[in-house]
């Protein structure tokens, strides 16, 4: 007896950098402060239909760095990538898009974000591991709340 169900399909077709924006409006003089500056990172995650089976995943950080009430830097970085989804169940969908194509994004957005801020000249910010599907759940139970 023949098997209709098609197997499912996940590759991924490109990962990239779809953008990165450093500014440091107190520079050179934010160099010369002794203290080191407080970090602050923001992530969101978005994935949008880009054809039959083709989506776009993206990753996006904001990280702010202070000293006191000087602004040193902020980088604004949204990593991105393009996958063939194919046969998944619609139910699981949402989680391989909210789960699955941020943690191969992650480690590259990581790593450029860590290059452009020790370019600009300040020690690199080496970003937290992430676990996304703790991540998703809590998107997932915010946007249940606001409903």
């Amino acid at each position: 007896m023949p098997d209709n169900k098609q197997a499912p399909v996940f590759q991924i077709q490109r990962v990239y950098l779809k953008g990165l924006v450093l500014e440091q409006p107190n520079s050179p003089a934010i160099f010369l402060e002794p203290t080191s500056p407080a970090v602050e990172v923001a992530i969101s995650t978005t994935a949008v239909k880009q054809g039959d089976g083709i989506f776009e995943s993206t990753v996006s950080v904001t990280v702010t760095a202070k000293i006191q009430d000087k602004l040193a830097f902020v980088v604004e970085a949204r990593q991105a990538g393009v996958f063939e989804i194919r046969h998944i169940p619609a139910d699981q969908l949402d989680s391989v898009l909210g789960i699955g194509c941020p943690t191969i994004l992650y480690p590259y957005l990581r790593a450029n974000v860590a290059d452009a801020i020790t370019r600009a000249g300040f020690p690199p910010v080496h970003l937290s591991e992430i676990n996304f599907q703790m991540f998703y759940q809590q998107q997932q139970k915010a946007a249940t709340q606001q409903s």
